[in-house]
């Protein structure tokens, strides 16, 4: 199922010393979600993202545009006729009800020719378990299951109405580091499996990386940025979408373009042979502009005669890479950078300072001023 949001706004009232001012939670929101996907809504806390969701499953209402599901505008129905499965942060399962009694629940709350046999119930409570691989806890109540296990549930019961869409809020905040990554393949698998068009709610950026046909990056009610998830991550279009996606973060430097060349610091890093004008109205090629440069950490190359150093404090081992921990006085965006490396090349730990060349695909340009990407052409 096509999902269509047109510009759609949500405004809440102000409360407190703000009274009578609006709250914008979306601000002019409009994309489509393409029929079968999984995409993944990322930000983080406040931008809006969980309230774009309960605007989808009509919990709440836009204060303008409209939501379609396919060619139906969906915007005044009712939660309950739209077709859509909810799975909350917290599982919100019935305590004093079973595994198979919890996932009976939707169908059970059916009326009229919409609400199948007792058979047919059972047979689809047990297809929806079995495809999210919990049959065998049926008799069960919720607390005598794992974490993953009550997540599991909570996603059956949103799938054994056949939802037309499948909406996913923070799912795998309340889960431990290894519990996340299992259960997030697993949401993957099942996705797959259904077809069933998925909008994944998180703020962490691995999560939806990783399992997301495209990722729509918000922040403060506005969409940033809606792509592939390496391609986002690759042509971020500004400093937020870039140093929102990556771990260990992007280091962020400021710099200048003087005399043809990209300087960190009193460094020049790259020169015009390896980069275009990045800003059409300096012609005068002497002319210092400051930009603010930002390079991924997997965008250094440790090279004793490397036109780029730091003050190296430290050499962090990670088995198969390697995290070269280093000091500039140009860097704005954390205490320290952070040079991933193969293994095999990291410096002497009793090495004062570290020389580096830059690939230049990793290097990325932005407006001093707006944080906007200034296209370079590496």
């Amino acid at each position: 199922m096509k999902v269509v949001f047109d510009h759609v706004t949500k405004k809440f009232p102000g409360r407190g010393k703000a009274k009578g001012t609006e709250v914008i939670a979306v601000d002019d929101f409009s994309f489509e979600i393409p029929d079968g996907k999984l995409i993944g809504l990322l930000g983080p806390s406040g931008c809006g993202k969980s309230t774009a969701l309960n605007l989808l499953c009509g919990l709440l209402a836009p204060t303008e545009g409209r939501i379609l599901f396919g060619e139906e505008d969906v915007t005044d129905i009712p939660p309950e006729k739209r077709g859509v499965g909810m799975v909350f942060q917290n599982y919100a399962l019935y305590p004093h009800l079973t595994v198979e009694q919890n996932i009976l629940f939707p169908l059970q709350n059916l009326k009229g020719a919409e609400r199948p046999t007792k058979e047919e119930m059972l047979a689809k409570a047990r297809e929806a378990a079995a495809l999210v691989q919990i049959d065998s806890l049926m008799d069960r109540r919720p607390s005598e299951l794992s974490g993953g296990q009550q997540q599991r549930v909570a996603i059956a019961r949103a799938l054994v109405k056949l939802p037309r869409v499948l909406l996913l809020d923070e799912p795998l905040s309340n889960l431990d580091a290894r519990l996340r990554l299992q259960t997030r393949e697993e949401i993957r698998r099942i996705q797959l499996a259904t077809g069933v068009t998925t909008i994944f709610v998180t703020h962490d950026q691995e999560e939806a990386m990783s399992i997301s046909d495209l990722i729509v990056v918000m922040k403060d009610g506005k969409v940033q940025q809606i792509g592939k998830p390496q391609e986002v991550y690759d042509d971020p279009s500004n400093l937020f979408v870039a140093q929102f996606l990556g771990t260990p973060p992007i280091n962020v430097f400021q710099g200048r373009i003087e005399n043809g060349r990209l300087l960190i610091g009193d460094e020049a890093v790259l020169t015009w042979s390896q980069a275009a004008q990045p800003d059409d109205q300096h012609t005068d090629a002497a002319a210092a502009i400051p930009i603010t440069v930002a390079v991924r950490p997997e965008g250094f190359i440790v090279d004793s005669d490397g036109p780029f150093s730091c003050a190296l404090r430290s050499v962090e081992v990670m088995g198969r890479d390697v995290s070269v921990v280093c000091a500039h006085p140009a860097l704005t965006s954390a205490p320290l950078v952070r040079a991933v490396i193969d293994a095999d090349e990291q410096p002497a730990r009793d090495d004062e300072t570290v020389h580096f060349s830059l690939k230049p695909h990793k290097v990325l340009l932005f407006d001093a001023q707006t944080g906007d990407r200034l296209r370079t052409g590496w």
